[in-house]
């Protein structure tokens, strides 16, 4: 096949990639573009709304990959996988067996999920649209499942469930421990264990599901790197509903680890020989009377059987494709390590999104964490900069990281995370400052040497604004002791 060239190649459909294709497509509307997916599908972003200086919020739709064609004549979609880079080359191998020529080429070809057992036909990982209809398929069927991980699809998982006995193992002491400290875990553990009779508030990200978009459509895509990543309301369109009448039934099992996975003949063979050595104290436990189709041992001893097994665990940037014959510099992470201009180690070779690696000295109150937003806006910056250097200049570093802040929803709850939220980095020089109403907000700040240095918003509280300044303008707000959290005071009056 004839090679095809670009001036510019964007590798990935979610966020980051269709970002950066959108912006290079609106800033050379004479050259071609081409964005390079496996999925039939992109994630687009919709009605974003500038909420702050930094704090974002946008919509995001699953889209045809013809509507983003169709809205940049310019703009190329090739739908198939990446099977090989040859930056030597400056060129990219697909799995229908195109060839594509680029000057300047951004990966976005996002992240993959860490599965506790690949290949188990009784452990589902959620990462794309399509494991996560396939999840909605198995538990119509399912009495009990188990969900390994303690990251944001976990707890939405645990908190949507119906009908579904649910037994949640994670290694942390409390729940939610990449976004918050125990005290908010207790605060939502509160709204977790108790019947979810509120009414269910209408999300503002929605999805827009397209027709034929079948498995049978993603042409040499290969299975465990085909889709975008999950984000907020994931689960919304999707009934997740168990067999059993009960509204909700969940079980937190802390501190412990998945040791051992057993289908139903290794569990029988297990317990003979547990019985014949009733003098072994350590031997697992499990209740059990009923016969499940998989059995999982916890690193506490305990045994649960259920239907299937959740691996929520986490992800690892999606680097497959690309490092082979490929001497890209990779930070600890395994991600490809990009600098302040969102440049690899390879020449022309641009990353964005959860595939890279942040190498650059990071703003005291910014870190990089897998989130859509990020996403956004590395896969924005990044098309600034492969402007910028097309062209023989380059730019500053964008005001979207000088402070870490997102915003999302947890158990029908706002969510706003700012700067070092749960004091990353700082050490035992810091002190915490809580406010705390049962049931209707909970809020935490983060200060160091009476300056600001991060929040945790849970609720209605209207403070994320005033905090993303604070925690900006550093001001020393010594002078207000404990009242900086007393409601019936308006901070606003104090910095205007």
């Amino acid at each position: 096949m004839e090679a095809a060239t670009g001036r510019f190649v964007v590798v990935g459909g979610g966020i980051a990639g269709v970002t950066c294709a959108e912006q290079l497509a609106m800033n050379f509307p004479s050259e071609d573009i081409l964005l390079v997916t496996a999925s039939p599908v992109i994630k687009a972003v919709t009605n974003f709304k500038q909420v702050s200086k930094v704090l974002e919020e946008f919509d995001v739709e699953e889209q045809p990959c013809t509507v983003l064609a169709n809205r940049f004549p310019n703009l190329q979609v090739i739908n198939s996988a990446v099977k090989q880079l040859r930056s030597e080359d400056h060129c990219i191998f697909t799995e229908d067996g195109g060839r594509y020529i680029y000057k300047k080429l951004c990966l976005c070809a996002g992240a993959k999920p860490k599965l506790i057992c690949a290949g188990n036909p009784y452990v589902l990982g959620i990462r794309d649209t399509d494991s996560a209809q396939e999840f909605q398929k198995r538990l119509t069927k399912a009495q009990r499942i188990l969900i390994i991980g303690n990251g944001g699809i976990a707890l939405e998982l645990v908190y949507e469930i119906e009908g579904c006995e649910v037994i949640w193992a994670i290694k942390d002491k409390a729940i939610g421990n990449t976004f918050f400290d125990a005290g908010a875990a207790e605060f939502l553990t509160s709204r977790l264990v108790s019947e979810k009779s509120e009414p269910r508030i209408e999300h503002k990200r929605t999805r827009y599901m397209t027709e034929g978009t079948k498995k049978e459509a993603r042409t040499g895509a290969k299975a465990d790197n085909v889709g975008s990543a999950l984000g907020p309301d994931w689960h919304e369109g999707l009934t997740l509903k168990g067999t059993k009448e009960f509204s909700h039934s969940i079980h937190i099992e802390t501190m412990c680890e998945v040791k051992k996975i057993y289908n139903q003949e290794e569990f029988r063979i297990m317990e003979k020989k547990a019985l014949s050595f009733p003098q072994d104290h350590h031997k697992p436990v499990t209740t059990d009377k009923e016969t499940w189709p998989v059995y999982v041992e916890l690193t506490n001893g305990k045994i649960y059987g259920c239907d299937f097994i959740v691996s929520a665990t986490g992800v690892t940037p999606n680097t497959d494709p690309f490092v082979l014959g490929n001497n890209f510099a990779l930070g600890e992470d395994g991600g490809l390590k990009v600098d302040d201009q969102m440049r690899t180690s390879l020449p022309d070779v641009y990353a964005a999104g959860d595939i890279c690696t942040a190498g650059w000295p990071p703003s005291p109150f910014w870190q990089q964490m897998r989130l859509w937003t990020q996403a956004r806006q590395m896969g924005w910056f990044a098309a600034k900069c492969m402007a910028a250097a097309s062209l023989g200049d380059s730019v500053d570093m964008d005001f979207s990281f000088e402070l870490f802040a997102h915003v999302t929803r947890f158990f029908n709850y706002k969510v706003v995370l700012l700067g070092k939220y749960n004091a990353q980095g700082l050490g035992s020089e810091h002190e915490l400052m809580l406010r705390c109403t049962r049931g209707q907000e909970y809020v935490k700040v983060v200060m160091q040497n009476g300056r600001m240095a991060g929040a945790v918003l849970i609720g209605e509280t209207d403070l994320e604004e005033t905090f993303e300044n604070l925690i900006l303008n550093q001001m020393d707000l010594s002078f207000l002791g404990e009242d900086l959290l007393d409601p019936s005071i308006d901070l606003e009056d104090y910095f205007d």
